[in-house]
């Protein structure tokens, strides 16, 4: 096992395989799990507190602790025909930032670069997920917002007690305009689900993020945001338990956007391939541009990797301003986390202005971006832009 893994593994049932891909479960390996639909909202944790696994009923994965023999079973099942279609190990994932110094100005250079300081769009009545470190809820700029929270991070309330969440949801979904500087939000009317899938030390697991997926995905959220992940090899195929449940979101209206990954040198030539689990094809991938609309230094990119690993759009990841938790309450930090909440938020100002969802959402926010004089390997279709 390496650092990055938890120990324990990822079982990805057939889709419409759930109960009898939880039976055959039970029969490999004697694990009973228990199953969100009985207890939606609840921690992975404790979950397992009173069972061996948990099934998470409408993505059709289930999180289980076992031992070689019992994973060896999985393993070949996996290869028949049947309900399990894969099992693989449950990788740790990190809030993806890096904090840079204060800003100044009217509105934020990346509300400007993306247009949203114009938009007649606001993001009313369109729910956006944030899942991350969670949200202060007592920052001011958040008075009187409609905001919804849920908690997947063992032993810790939504609260976020790290500081990253808040940033990015601010970016989303935070002021457009306020007294207290430049206006920062993109989506300033949209519905807020604040979920934290990332502790407060801003790590979490894979099961965390994927109960936070299906509390959004419950709950009716037309886009989910994730500005975390964690690096891959050059060449590693993405996760198939997150490609499979990214497709099955889109199916059921709802568009993951994730950040690329900081991982790249590209000073020193490095480019470092898309993280995981941005790298999933049914994910869409945001890489980072500075204010002068050059590629980020640190910003992952599409590599030789015919798996999956596409920058799909690019978006402001440099020098960023937004909220941020306590007294200080604003912060400028840099990374693709950074650049993942502006393509959230004008996915919320389109998804306001058209019926259209998930899969026809992300071919407006593609078709619609700024063509820049880069390769798209680095930024993909271009700076995204709002209606």
């Amino acid at each position: 096992m390496t650092s990055s893994q938890t120990g324990r593994y990822l079982v990805l049932l057939e889709d419409d395989s759930t109960i009898i891909g939880t039976r055959e479960v039970t029969r490999l390996t004697g694990i009973n799990c228990a199953n969100t639909a009985d207890a939606a909202g609840a921690a992975p944790g404790e979950l397992f507190s009173s069972a061996g696994g948990i099934v998470l009923h409408q993505l059709g994965v289930a999180l289980i602790d076992a031992d070689e023999e019992q994973y060896a079973n999985l393993q070949r099942a996996s290869r028949e025909t049947g309900p399990i279609a894969a099992i693989e190990p449950e990788r740790r994932v990190f809030a993806i930032g890096e904090p840079a110094p204060p800003p100044e100005g009217e509105f934020t250079w990346g509300l400007q670069a993306v247009r949203a300081d114009a938009a007649t769009a606001t993001g009313a009545g369109v729910r956006v997920a944030v899942l991350d470190t969670g949200l202060d809820e007592k920052h001011p700029d958040f008075a009187g917002r409609d905001i919804v929270t849920g908690a997947f991070v063992d032993g810790q309330s939504a609260h976020d007690g790290h500081g990253h969440g808040t940033h990015v949801i601010g970016t989303a979904c935070g002021p457009r305009t306020s007294q207290a500087g430049p206006g920062y939000g993109i989506a300033h009317e949209a519905t807020i689900y604040a979920g934290k899938v990332l502790g407060d030390d801003g790590s979490g697991t894979d099961s965390g993020i994927l109960s936070g997926i299906e509390w959004a995905i419950s709950n009716g959220c037309s886009i989910v945001s994730m500005s975390l992940g964690s690096a891959v090899e050059p060449g590693a195929p993405p996760s198939e338990a997150f490609e499979r449940v990214a497709r099955r979101a889109l199916e059921r209206g709802t568009l993951i956007i994730a950040a690329a990954g900081n991982e790249s040198q590209r000073s020193a030539g490095i480019i470092a391939p898309v993280g995981h689990p941005a790298n999933c094809p049914s994910v869409m991938a945001i890489g980072a541009v500075d204010s002068q609309l050059q590629v980020a230094d640190f910003s992952c990119g599409t590599v030789d990797d015919p798996g999956g690993g596409q920058v799909d759009l690019a978006a402001p990841g440099v020098d960023v301003y937004s909220s941020w938790p306590g007294a200080e309450r604003y912060r400028k930090l840099s990374g693709t986390s950074m650049a993942t909440p502006h393509v959230s938020g004008v996915a919320a100002l389109h998804a306001q202005q058209s019926p259209d969802r998930a899969r026809a959402l992300w071919a407006r926010l593609t078709q619609s971006a700024r063509r820049l004089p880069l390769p798209a390997t680095d930024v993909g279709a271009g700076l995204v832009q709002a209606p």
